[in-house]
């Protein structure tokens, strides 16, 4: 089992930009930082479910597959939910509508009590109030022998590897400097000294960044 986070960023370490609108609640430098991931054959078959075999299948793609391989559970913070953007609605089902990507229990860090949300492609989210080490037992115990990703937002991956948990991390840099947002590295001085570091530009010109130890 191992410990992961896959994560697109901008040069400048913006994990999440501060541009949202109602009308676009990700925000219009968000589509800058995940254009490369957004264009891959992967992500047109797994998030979007087009079936036309388009996209690009270079070294973002190669990137984009591993990103859903082997997972047996994730970890995500409130905001990745939705929970930030929709507040006061009851019956929000995340983003992804009837068919999100993971297929498998997805675990929502947040202190209100919810009920678990079943869906048919075998993606299953359940709710709850845990430090890093507890939730990382509760997706051990679910995720069947599979890998454990840590989806976001930036608050939730700084409190796994500031906690040590991870074992492989992954950051795709765009080539883009966005000047403000939430930034990855605040607060991690030194990560890089537990890790192997390592790097592949791809066509795209994003540079692709592994810590793994």
């Amino acid at each position: 089992m191992t410990v992961r986070i896959d994560l697109n960023l901008s040069l400048d370490g913006i994990v999440m930009p501060t541009d949202q609108t109602p009308e676009n609640p990700m925000g219009a430098d968000w589509g800058r930082i995940v254009e490369h991931y957004a264009a891959t054959k992967t992500f047109r078959e797994r998030v979007m479910h087009e079936t036309a075999g388009e996209g690009t299948t270079g070294v973002d793609d190669r990137y984009a597959a591993a990103y859903f391989e082997g997972i047996g559970a994730e970890i995500m913070g409130a905001g990745m939910f939705g929970f930030h953007t929709f507040p006061d609605d009851p019956e929000w089902r995340g983003w992804w509508e009837d068919e999100p990507p993971f297929h498998s229990t997805v675990l929502v860090l947040t202190s209100r009590e919810r009920a678990p949300i079943d869906f048919a492609n075998g993606t299953r989210f359940e709710f709850l109030s845990a430090s890093p080490a507890e939730a990382l037992a509760r997706a051990e115990a679910v995720a069947g022998g599979g890998d454990i990703r840590i989806g976001g937002g930036a608050g939730t991956v700084r409190d796994f590897l500031a906690a040590g948990l991870v074992d492989r991390l992954h950051v795709a840099l765009a080539p883009v400097v966005l000047g403000q947002g939430l930034r990855l590295w605040d607060g991690l001085r030194n990560l890089g000294s537990d890790y192997v570091v390592t790097s592949e530009v791809a066509e795209s010109g994003v540079i692709h960044v592994t810590f793994a130890r």
